[in-house]
């Protein structure tokens, strides 16, 4: 390398330095350059890794496998030695252990547009660097910039201190009015409000154990698709943060971490301009939005996503008592027009974005049950557990 060169590279950032990302529906993707090839990821803190790019782009030849684990459960996938990753202006120093993992699929089917893979904390946590939501663009700080010398005023301002579990999360507390916590990630990755699981609501006190609920469905994850529902949550302290009532999505099952209890996500960071300075464990929330519920959507009761091998849109579960129970679909039926319109290789987040709606309006489908065509019209309504 020239002299010059090195040097550019080993300079210390003395400045901020701005990388624009793209703002979609329930993600953040940034346009970036990974092994000299051109790719856009979706940002996801709650991936403790650096990189993952799907099996269909060529990033060099494979170096081994990895597990990565997430809400449920865990899968294998191939890696790749990752030599060079660039975002926008900002280069991103790589040690020797840097990997990428090669996933199959077609992430693009979940953001509403085109994606590569994840970006994940592991390629960032060494630098202090806002996300920036107002603005849609990362701001990458100088190390000396001590965001833990910030004095937050608790209205629209507010500074937390990361738990001290693990190395590759940002853990911290969600308090109940009974003062009760859960342990939950700042989690980008995941575009709901937030997410936990049954038996941590019957810990804090949220859910009565062994109470029947309603209205369940089916959520995809990277390990597959799991049963949950959603529930209207009393007001909360979401990291530092007072929330009013919201809704968040319940996963049945256990989690797959005996320290995390699950993540917030999506449908609640983006109301704030989030800084990051995981080597000094501190993280700082600016709320420019304003009001922090998120709407209770209305829903019809159908989860469904697109089947490789039958090429249609297969619906995988109904939800009991819903409108689209009540109109007498069935799990295994094709779901081939919405509103008049083809659907195309839909995944099970786009597909869940297209049923959900105001409460009250209604949504038109055609679907395929045994091969006979039958054409209903659904109310959307509240699918709601809890009060």
């Amino acid at each position: 390398m020239p002299l010059l060169a090195a040097l550019l590279v080993l300079a210390p950032q003395t400045g901020t330095l701005d990388v624009p990302f793209h703002s979609t529906e329930n993600a953040i993707v940034v346009d970036a350059v990974v092994n000299g090839r051109p790719v856009s990821l979706m940002f996801d803190t709650g991936f403790s890794g650096t990189v993952i790019v799907s099996s269909s782009v060529d990033v060099g030849p494979s170096s081994g496998k990895m597990t990565l684990r997430d809400f449920v459960g865990e899968i294998e996938a191939n890696t790749v030695k990752l030599k060079t990753l660039q975002l926008g202006s900002k280069t991103i120093p790589i040690d020797s252990g840097k990997e990428i993992v090669q996933q199959p699929g077609d992430f693009s089917e979940s953001y509403g547009r085109h994606v590569d893979g994840i970006l994940g904390l592991g390629a960032l946590k060494e630098n202090v660097f806002t996300i920036d939501f107002e603005h849609s663009k990362f701001v990458f700080h100088p190390s000396t910039h001590n965001i833990s010398k910030m004095v937050p005023d608790n209205k629209k301002t507010f500074l937390q201190t990361l738990l001290p579990i693990g190395n590759s999360s940002l853990e911290m507390f969600v308090a109940t009015p009974a003062g009760k916590t859960m342990t939950l990630a700042l989690d980008t990755g995941n575009a709901f409000y937030a997410t936990t699981h049954r038996d941590v609501l019957e810990r804090v006190g949220l859910w009565e154990a062994n109470k029947p609920h309603k209205f369940s469905k089916l959520s995809g994850v990277a390990s597959g698709a799991v049963e949950s529902w959603s529930m209207k949550m009393p007001p909360l302290t979401i990291f530092g943060v007072p929330t009013p009532p919201s809704v968040w999505d319940i996963i049945d099952l256990p989690s797959s971490s005996a320290e995390g209890d699950g993540t917030v996500g999506h449908g609640f960071l983006k109301n704030f301009n989030i800084t990051v300075d995981f080597p000094r464990r501190r993280v700082w929330l600016e709320n420019f939005r304003g009001p922090l519920a998120n709407t209770e959507d209305g829903d019809v009761g159908l989860s469904a996503g697109y089947d490789s091998k039958s090429k249609r849109t297969i619906v995988y579960r109904v939800t009991p008592d819903s409108p689209a129970d009540a109109a007498g679909i069935k799990e295994g039926d094709s779901v081939l027009m919405i509103d008049g319109e083809d659907l195309v290789r839909v995944g099970y987040v786009k597909f869940r974005g297209l049923m959900e709606g105001k409460v009250g309006t209604t949504i038109r489908l055609a679907i395929s049950h045994n091969g006979a065509l039958k054409r209903v019209e659904l109310k959307r309504t509240a699918l709601v557990n809890g009060d």
